[in-house]
């Protein structure tokens, strides 16, 4: 595994990544742009459907997902969407978290 730290803002433009779907952290999986707290069976799900996208996001940081559960976030979980962020910039709800 390589990891790259340049900035998120440099990231989401060579991604393709449109900045209001933006997050804490931007990476990339296969050629898609993942950005914020995706689950990882959302982008396993991706990887396996090979949807014609630029990826996946999980916009803000909702409690309750990857990285912002458990006790330090009094284990609240907050009801959020993985965003299937398509080539044209437009969003779609991949999957809803409640």
């Amino acid at each position: 595994m390589t990891t790259h730290d340049g900035g998120n803002s440099d990231a989401r433009t060579r991604l393709g990544m449109p900045v209001q779907y933006g997050s804490c952290h931007t990476g990339e999986v296969a050629d898609y742009a993942i950005e914020g707290h995706v689950p990882s069976r959302e982008i396993h799900r991706l990887l396996e459907e090979r949807l014609d996208a630029i990826g996946l996001s999980v916009p803000a940081m909702p409690r309750g997902s990857p990285g912002m559960d458990g006790p330090a976030y009094g284990n609240v979980r907050d009801p959020y969407d993985v965003l299937l962020i398509r080539r044209n910039g437009s969003a779609v709800v991949y999957e809803p978290y409640r």
